[in-house]
């Protein structure tokens, strides 16, 4: 405490009174806290002049006593050279203070100029009390008739500052949650307004799930229409049909490929020291890799001259074997099965062919587009379920989210008001 006042009053704990309780629906929750914010506005400026009124004469004793003080010597004739030469200094510096620190307060027609006079309150209450804090032995001692007036005097001022300051913090309080309500309520119309948008989605998805349904529903029916008929039927059966004798290429091929294993060494020598042409050497490689796929009429003749020429290799020594009666044997072999190879694979193609566009002739040409759309629409309505899931999910918590507003907005509401204000969101 500065100079000795500010002393702390007894508090009494005030009289608790029941809050009335008022109904309201949300939207006039603005209006509300319009009004009660103009009414707290009104009652702060109204509070703050008053306390403005009662502290400007306080003021005007300041500067008297600090112009009685300096016309007043304090005897200072009286006492030792050495203390009366502090006692001076101290007596200016206190002049000083209040002739530069003690100035005039605004009138207060706003919070601008309320916050005005809390700011020169409290610089003129700091500038004073700290010189009078410092000096204060040569007041007590020396100004003994300045000392109780100042005090009395500065100690109304620090209530009277106090009592403003107090004022406007509370109507900063009351201003910030003007602010939070005004925050919560543009959350709770951002918030219904993604909810009515995203049940407009809903209502949109689920009528185009509908229509997917009915779709879905058409497509099938069209696919069992078709696999329900006879000619369907036929065709599942001929292509198992084609489906068995695929089994008589692989056992074809196995057999020749086991054959053509036996000469697979002076082939493959052959293919890398021989000279052929384009044909031959395409005819020779596939004899070493798959002559499964080479062996047909039009490359007989060709395939006999390899293998000849071959043989003449194989019995000049120019291709090494290990057992050449073997190899030459196992090429004789190989040409006297040829014929047989042939026709076995021409025979298996052209059944093959037959059996091929007699499933095609029976097959349905519209089966795999249905199976297709079936598909597609199948998966748009399993993606707009798992959208209609989502945006409901968003939707629920939405509804959370907006009571919890609600009370946060009832409970700043009584912040600032007797009223117990019950709203309705509905």
């Amino acid at each position: 405490m500065v100079f000795g006042w500010g002393k702390k009053k007894q508090e009494t704990k005030p009289i608790e009174e029941i809050p009335t309780e008022k109904h309201i629906p949300l939207s006039d929750v603005p209006k509300i806290v319009t009004e009660l914010q103009k009414l707290r506005k009104s009652q702060t400026l109204s509070d703050i002049k008053n306390l403005r009124n009662a502290t400007a004469p306080l003021i005007d004793d300041l500067t008297n006593i600090g112009k009685m003080l300096e016309k007043d010597n304090l005897n200072v004739d009286d006492i030792d050279k050495h203390l009366a030469i502090i006692v001076v200094r101290g007596k200016k510096q206190v002049i000083d203070i209040i002739k530069k620190g003690v100035t005039g307060i605004p009138e207060i027609s706003s919070i601008e100029n309320a916050r005005e006079l809390d700011s020169t309150l409290n610089q003129i209450l700091k500038k004073v009390g700290d010189v009078l804090g410092r000096q204060t032995r040569v007041i007590h001692i020396f100004a003994k008739k300045y000392a109780a007036q100042l005090k009395n005097n500065l100690e109304v001022m620090n209530k009277n500052h106090s009592e403003i300051h107090l004022i406007l913090k509370n109507f900063d309080e009351t201003k910030s949650i003007s602010d939070e309500i005004t925050d919560s309520l543009t959350q709770i119309k951002t918030l219904n307004q993604i909810r009515t948008g995203n049940e407009k989605k809903i209502i949109d998805i689920k009528e185009n799930i509908i229509s997917l349904e009915k779709k879905i529903l058409s497509i099938q029916t069209f696919i069992d229409e078709i696999k329900s008929s006879e000619n369907y039927k036929k065709y599942l059966a001929l292509k198992k049909s084609l489906d068995e004798f695929n089994n008589q290429r692989t056992k074809i091929k196995n057999e020749i490929d086991t054959q053509f294993t036996k000469i697979s060494r002076p082939l493959s020598r052959y293919e890398y020291a021989s000279s052929l042409d384009k044909d031959q050497k395409n005819i020779l490689t596939k004899l070493n890799t798959d002559p499964f796929e080479i062996l047909l009429p039009k490359n007989k003749d060709s395939i006999i001259v390899i293998l000849e020429n071959i043989r003449k290799a194989v019995s000049s020594g120019s291709i090494s074997v290990k057992d050449m009666d073997k190899t030459l044997s196992h090429i004789t072999e190989t040409e006297e099965l040829l014929d047989g190879y042939v026709k076995q694979i021409s025979d298996y193609f052209k059944k093959y062919e037959q059996l091929k566009n007699d499933l095609n002739s029976l097959k349905p040409n519209n089966l795999i587009s249905l199976e297709n759309d079936l598909e597609k629409n199948t998966s748009f309505k399993e993606d707009a379920e798992l959208k209609s899931k989502t945006i409901q999910n968003e939707i629920d918590e939405i509804l959370l989210k907006i009571p919890q507003f609600i009370t946060k907005i009832e409970e700043k509401l009584r912040k600032f008001s007797n009223t117990k204000y019950i709203l309705d969101s509905s």
